[in-house]
This record gives structure tokens, C-alpha cells and sequence, in this order.
């Protein structure tokens, strides 16, 4: 296979990018003191036959900050939606009202904040030993380079490489510690 410095740059900034995209949606799903509609978007709800999100089937509002609200777009699936939720484990109490489901969101003590800002710096160290992977192979990749049959790149350029690998992670690694930082704000902020 040859290839190429920017091709083995491109590929390694694709991993590291991959990696925040997932940090990022477990952090939504992470939930803080106060309402968001992030915390019921992707519940999986048995309709028609399948499963669905329930942000593709109902409407979620905040309509205070210890509250949300979703209604259906289909009344007949409150039952549905309801069970959805509770089965989520997310430790909130879904109240079925007229045609739409209201939800408190109890406040959170302060054990289970600390639980869910390590929970939040846990998932952030992982991504980083993604990112070091994609380092790793990236450097695997540029050390054979000198071996390729036809091109030839010399330690100069190899070295270049390697040097903006390590940049590409360090940049990475800043974007993870900035979100995790952000999100244990989030979770603090009562």
C-alpha cells in the first residue's frame, strides 16, 4: 500500500475528529442539574412495529428549568413513550397528563454529582487513549514510509510528519479536556 504524509495526516485527524463526535454525544447524554431536552432524545420507544427515537416521534420542551415536557405527535403513544423512559434507567419519573408527558427533574445530591463528573472524566480519558491510538498508528504509518518501494521520503519529511501528528493529538487532547471541563461546570453549576 503506499501512501503519502498528508494522506497519513488526513486519516489520523478523521480517527481523532471521530472520537470528540462520540465524546460529545456521551456527554449530552450525561444529565446535569437542570432540564434538557438531550436527556430523552434518543430513548428508544417500541411504535408501529419497530423502535423509534423519541425525538423523531414527540416534541420535548423545558418549560422551567427542573422540568420537560413531550408530547406526542401521535397521542396513542403515551403508554409507549412512558414506558420508554422508565425502562432508559434514567432515574427520572415520567407523569402521563392529558396528551403529553410531564417530567421533574429531581435535583441532584451532591454524591451523585461527584458520580457524574467522574463518570464525564472517565468517558474523556477514553477518548484519549483513542486519540493516542490514532497516533500510534499514524506514527506506524509514517515509519514506513522509508520503506515503500517506488516514492522516497527522508527523515526530514518523516520527522515533520511525526512532529504534526503530535500536534494533531495535543490539539485533540485540548478540545477533550475544554468539553469534559465545560460539561463538570454543567453538573456543578446547581
Amino acid at each position: 500500500m503506499s501512501t503519502d504524509p498528508d494522506t497519513i495526516l488526513l486519516e489520523a485527524e478523521e480517527h481523532m475528529s471521530k472520537a470528540i463526535d462520540y465524546l460529545g454525544s456521551e456527554l449530552k447524554g450525561i444529565r446535569a442539574g437542570r432540564a434538557s431536552p438531550a436527556m430523552v432524545e434518543y430513548v428508544k420507544v417500541e411504535c408501529y412495529g419497530g423502535e423509534s427515537d423519541l425525538k423523531s416521534i414527540a416534541a420535548v420542551s423545558v418549560p422551567e428549568p427542573t422540568q420537560l415536557v413531550i408530547k406526542p405527535f401521535d397521542p396513542s403513544l403515551l403508554g409507549a413513550i412512558k414506558t420508554g423512559i422508565e425502562q432508559a434507567n434514567l432515574g427520572i419519573n415520567p407523569q402521563v397528563e392529558d396528551k403529553q408527558i410531564r417530567i421533574s427533574i429531581p435535583s441532584l445530591t451532591t454524591d451523585r454529582r461527584k458520580q457524574l463528573i467522574s463518570q464525564a472524566k472517565k468517558t474523556g480519558e477514553e477518548q484519549k487513549i483513542v486519540l493516542r491510538n490514532s497516533r500510534r498508528d499514524a506514527n506506524k504509518h509514517a515509519d514506513g514510509l522509508d520503506k515503500q518501494e517506488g516514492q522516497h521520503f527522508s527523515e526530514d519529511e518523516i520527522k515533520t510528519l511525526k512532529d504534526e501528528i503530535q500536534e494533531l493529538l495535543k490539539k485533540y487532547e485540548g478540545k477533550i479536556d475544554e468539553m469534559v471541563a465545560k460539561k463538570t461546570a454543567e453538573i456543578s453549576d446547581i
